[in-house]
């Protein structure tokens, strides 16, 4: 499931690298306003990479996973309604659209990471982390030439109502499948024991005495991490 997220995360937002180029002969944008157009996306991907990451500590892994797969998905499909819009009009729709994307996106893959480190033991968890991550090279050669048989057949506006479409009915499929593990309806105690003890952090989205400890950044722990030699060299 985690792999089929990131395979439309990572599809949507290249649907305006697919359909750029038609879309900016249609309705007249100069390179100057797509490059705002196609920067949007990046720059508020970064912003909210932080909170995103504070709300999965304090509404859990699938609130929001299902809330940023759907509204991201909405973002989509809205960007296909600028096919009726002036130039002007047009290219502000798209930049804010493209930049509530880029938000809505930004904490798909830490839940991701947070949902195996649910479900996973230690010397499991890096198949799982390279399976979803795979998606996002899967999802190029899936979608890429999907995309431009829709501009070609449907018009560019097509790309964006499909695409978003598509991950409207995945977010479903999501309010379905995703769970905690200790909430899951199919899990055995054999198996729980077997995660738990393997070091897997099945109460990670689990309410009570957990919860104050996984909720709660602090500055000294955020002093500790730039104290990291190594962190700061990720960091950087």
């Amino acid at each position: 499931m985690l792999f089929c997220i990131t395979v439309i995360n990572y599809a949507d937002r290249a649907t305006i690298s697919v359909a750029g180029p038609l879309l900016s002969h249609d309705l007249g944008i100069s390179a100057i306003e797509m490059g705002y157009i196609f920067s949007a996306f990046g720059w508020s991907y970064v912003v909210g990479q932080i909170p995103g990451g504070r709300l999965l500590d304090s509404l859990g892994s699938k609130t929001v996973c299902l809330w940023s797969i759907l509204l991201w998905s909405v973002f989509t499909v809205l960007q296909g309604g600028v096919v009726f819009a002036s130039v002007t009009v047009a290219v502000y729709a798209l930049c804010g659209l493209r930049l509530l994307v880029g938000f809505a996106e930004a904490p798909s893959m830490p839940a991701n990471s947070r949902i195996v480190a649910a479900w996973f033991p230690d010397n499991e968890r890096g198949t799982a982390a390279a399976i979803f991550n795979s998606a996002q090279y899967f999802a190029t050669v899936l979608f890429a030439p999907l995309m431009g048989w829709i501009a070609y057949t449907w018009g560019w506006h097509g790309v964006f109502y499909v695409m978003g479409g598509i991950g409207i009915v995945v977010a479903l499929v999501v309010l379905r499948t995703i769970s905690a593990p200790r909430e899951h309806p199919r899990l055995s105690a054999p198996e729980l024991a077997y995660m738990k003890a393997g070091g897997a952090l099945v109460d990670v989205d689990m309410a009570g005495a957990a919860a104050p400890r996984m909720r709660g950044e602090s500055w000294a722990a955020i002093k500790f991490l730039l104290r990291s030699r190594m962190m700061v060299g990720v960091f950087l």
